[in-house]
């Protein structure tokens, strides 16, 4: 078997998407194991090492059993297995609707353009910040979103900046969320309307519903 078969997954769950546009959305995850960043906030660190592995042809199985329409390729760090940009198009070519959540410290830019990219700016208070892969900004389209999880005010400043020097909302939509139970998300708000940034407020809808755990 074609090693670009297998890919090391750590659960595959069905729930209602809590982020990005497509937040509400009945959808399939895919969490593949593993993530080279440790950052501070991290809600899957059960996701760092173990899983298990599984060929793509029994992924896509799975998927079917689910009959949605909607799959979201997780972690992790899912681009950290170089499979997953297998897996992604094949899931593509099968009919899904597929997003992928990726760090922004990978290179994003040999994704399969079918692919919603939902990709992370790492904040100052993640204490990632070293690892952000800026050249990534240069394959993003309209389709693509950036997503930043603010801690604190220093982190809203901070992306504040970037959202202006990249000039990211005229590239695609850009997403600002409050860190869980780290920032109170009333705040962040307050500062987007005073601000009038060009950006959607977010919250977790799956830990608004169901709290902090494994599965949702």
């Amino acid at each position: 078997m074609a090693e670009h078969d297998r890919i090391r997954i750590t659960e595959i769950f069905y729930s209602l998407q809590g982020e990005s546009s497509f937040a509400g959305f009945p959808t399939v995850f895919v969490r593949l194991t593993g993530c080279p960043l440790r950052c501070g906030y991290c809600d899957t660190a059960y996701a760092f090492s173990g899983g298990e592995w599984q060929t793509i042809d029994d992924i896509l199985k799975i998927m079917k059993q689910y009959g949605v329409h909607y799959v979201c390729v997780t972690g992790g760090e899912p681009l950290a297995q170089k499979s997953c940009f297998e897996l992604l198009k094949r899931l593509c070519d099968a009919g899904y609707s597929v997003s992928l959540e990726t760090s922004g410290a990978m290179d994003i830019c040999d994704v399969d353009s079918r692919v919603v990219r939902i990709m992370d700016i790492k904040t100052p208070a993640s204490g990632e910040v070293a690892k952000n892969l800026f050249s990534n900004i240069d394959c993003l389209t309209t389709q693509d979103e950036v997503k930043f999880v603010i801690c604190n005010c220093d982190d809203y400043v901070w992306a504040c900046d970037v959202l202006k020097k990249y000039h990211l909302a005229d590239r695609c939509q850009v997403l600002f969320s409050p860190s869980y139970k780290t920032l109170p998300p009333q705040d962040l708000a307050e500062w987007i309307l005073r601000d009038k940034l060009p950006v959607r407020m977010q919250i977790q809808l799956h830990k608004f519903l169901w709290g902090e755990k494994q599965g949702v």
